[in-house]
Formats: C-alpha cells, structure tokens, sequence
C-alpha cells in the first residue's frame, strides 16, 4: 500500500462486492477505512469462498487494511453509536460510504443533521431504488448473448459492474472530498449499480452500436469484435490467444507464423487490405485457418518462446491453479503481491493498489481485521468513551470485540 491518504478517514458500513471493494481501496492508498458490522457479522461475513474451518476469503480478501468495529445497531444505542461515529468532527472526517438503504437511522438528512458538510455515497441496485446484484444488471445490458453461440445467453463468472462500480465509489469520494475542502460544502451522492453497467456500455460504443446502426452485433466466440483475435491449440494440448490490434502487432504475427505468402494470397481472393483492421476481423475465420497449422505442429513451450521473441501480443491460457502454482506474476517477485498472516487463515500472498505512485514508497500490506477488532480504539479514540463506558457497552451487548 501507498499511503498518499493518510489522515483522511472514512465510514464504511456494506455488504458484498462493490462497497466494501471502493472502501478496500482508499484503505490501500492509506485512508482509515473503518468498516461497521452487526455483531457476529453481516450477510457477507461467511459467503464463499471459505476455507475449510469456514473462514470467508471473499470478506478478508475485500477488507484489507480496514479497521473494524462490530455494534449491535439493531439497538437504538448503537444506532446512536455509529450516527456519531459517521458525522464526527474534524476536516478529514465526516465522510460515509454505504450500499446499505439511505432511510431511517442512515438517511442523508437524519446524518446531515448532525454535520453539514457530510460526504455521502451511497451505492444503490438501479435508480428507481429497486434491488440489483451484477448478474442482473448484467443480464439487462446484453453481454450473455455475445457469449458463447448466442443461441442461448451465457453468464459471466467475473463481477465487472460491482468491481468498476468499486473504483467509482473511491473516485467519487474523493471528487467529493476535493470539492468540499474547495467549497466546504459536503454532498449527498447518490451511485446505481445499473448505470455504472449502462454508462460503460455507452462509452464502449455497444449502445451507439445499437442505435445508429440498428443491426445487433452477433456471437463473437472466441473472435475479437473488429479486429483480429483467436485462440489456437498447439501440438501438445497447450492453448494460447493472440491479438493483432495495431498494425506492429499483426505484423509480428504474420512474421513469427511464417505465413506471409498465405496471408497475401487471402488478401488477393478476398479484396481486401489486412493493414486495416476492419478487413482483418471481415476475414478472421479464413486468417485463423492460415495461423491454425503453425500451432498444430509445435508444442507448447515453443510456441511461446517463438510469439516472446517476435513481438507477438499473445497470452496463454491456464487455470487459476495453474496461475497460483506457475505464474511469477503471481509471487513476491511481483511488488504488487507480499505475503500476509492473515488471523484465522494463515499466511498467503494478497495484492496491494495496482497504481504505483512514484512520489512516495510502498508501506506493507494490511490484513484484513478481526471483526470488531478495533472496537475499544475507535469508541476511545475516535468518540471519547472511557474504559468505564465502554466496558458497560460490551456489558449490554451492544458492541463486541474480536
């Protein structure tokens, strides 16, 4: 982690991907992320993956660097708790991420009350306020009909909306937090998961697509839309994917295939020019058969040395065991990875921020936190509480350590 917001704290009270992924990280570009949980753990605290004593890999891999408090807040007490503890004073303070429903207790206005200028994100399923998970939302967007042969829809194992709804939370607090040390002015912010998936779909083009041109775009399999891409399978089994997207890369690909003669013999019968990159996708089947051959007749380590030499965009294909077992991506060879005990699972390997900012060094990565480990340090520190309170709290259960 980078610590390149130090001092800046913020609230975070949420459930699932998206949410506690924003939260995760600021708490990695070093913001104090204090995360609030039911007591025992929220809906999210045990969902897989889990490791075989039931610990969830999915909530500690999504919470490192936080701090932790664990309160009863189906309480009136420890709703009172958390309202001061989200609106405390201080120029750094006052600001709350939730995916949790801005009413009652957590409405802007019941929060604004007590501060102002407070920073509110609030992350909600589409803009009608109605309920979304990511493969709804993508279901609604059209992707699962690219999949596959588009006879029927395939869904996607990957999560993107949540993951870039994510980045979007930690930009908009800190647009936000830029604009109220400018203006002193705090906000209420309001982000739908569907307009994250419609929004990315737009920039991309696949609305305009639509649109303008009125012709769906059909099934890619494993083609690239508009340009060259294809898997291909060598001699021992091996699977790799290549791409020739800018004209050094096709280039590169012609070369290393030794297909030169073939591929100008294929630009003769069919009229077209395979520097451009439109005619490359019009006559991808007939371009895969050309480079087809080559992979047939060299295995695997061959291929990929050959590709690594001649400047080839390309990437294998492998499991993620196989990436975990045999990729020095994946190992402290790698600044982004260091290893980390995490309490109740043991010691792994976790990434820190993928920017690396060059003005200031990498700290060590965080684990996540016990639940409620922080509990007494954040009701002393933050909100003034002896230990004499604090123990009556823990008495009455209305908070809870690790």
């Amino acid at each position: 982690m980078q610590e390149l917001l130090k001092g800046l704290r913020i609230v975070e009270g949420s459930a699932f991907i998206a949410a506690p992924s924003g939260g995760m990280t600021l708490a990695q570009l070093g913001a104090d992320v204090i995360r609030f949980d039911q007591i025992g753990g929220g809906i999210d605290y045990r969902r897989w993956p889990i490791t075989k004593q039931g610990k969830s890999l999915y909530w500690h891999c999504l919470n490192k660097g936080k701090r932790s408090i664990a309160v009863d807040f189906r309480q009136q007490a420890g709703r009172d708790l958390l309202t001061e503890l989200i609106t405390a004073t201080g120029e750094n303070a006052g600001i709350f991420v939730t995916n949790f429903p801005a009413k009652g207790w957590l409405a802007d206005e019941a929060l604004r009350s007590r501060r102002e200028d407070l920073i509110f994100l609030n992350l909600v399923g589409d803009r009608h306020g109605g309920t979304a998970l990511d493969y709804t939302v993508n279901s609604r967007v059209g992707l699962p009909f690219l999949s596959g042969d588009g006879s029927e829809p395939v869904n996607n194992p990957f999560p993107a909306w949540d993951v870039i709804a994510g980045q979007q939370i930690a930009l908009g607090i800190l647009a936000a937090e830029r604009h109220r040390r400018l203006t002193g002015e705090g906000q209420f912010v309001r982000l739908a998961l569907a307009d994250v998936a419609l929004a990315t779909m737009g920039h991309l083009g696949y609305l305009a697509e639509a649109e303008v041109n009125q012709t769906p775009r059909p099934p890619m399999g494993n083609h690239v839309f508009g340009t060259f891409g294809h898997d291909f399978q060598c001699r021992d089994g091996g699977r790799v994917m290549v791409v020739g997207v800018s004209p050094n890369q096709w280039q590169s690909l012609v070369e290393v295939t030794e297909s030169q003669a073939a591929i100008a013999k294929l630009e003769d019968q069919l009229a077209l020019d395979f520097k451009q990159e439109s005619d490359r996708f019009r006559a991808r089947e007939e371009i895969r058969s050309v480079f087809a051959e080559w992979f047939r007749q060299r295995d695997f380590d061959a291929v990929c040395s050959a590709l690594d030499a001649g400047g080839v965009c390309w990437g294998p294909y492998q499991t993620i065991q196989e990436l975990v077992g045999n990729d020095a991506d994946y190992s402290e060879e790698n600044p982004l990875f260091e290893r980390v005990e995490q309490p109740g699972i043991g010691n792994y390997l976790v990434p820190g921020q993928a920017l690396d900012f060059g003005a200031i060094g990498r700290e060590p990565n965080k684990p996540a936190p016990l639940l409620g480990q922080h509990t007494d340090e954040i009701l002393h520190e933050l909100l003034g509480l002896s230990s004499e309170a604090i123990g009556k709290l823990h008495d009455e259960g209305i908070v809870a350590g690790p």
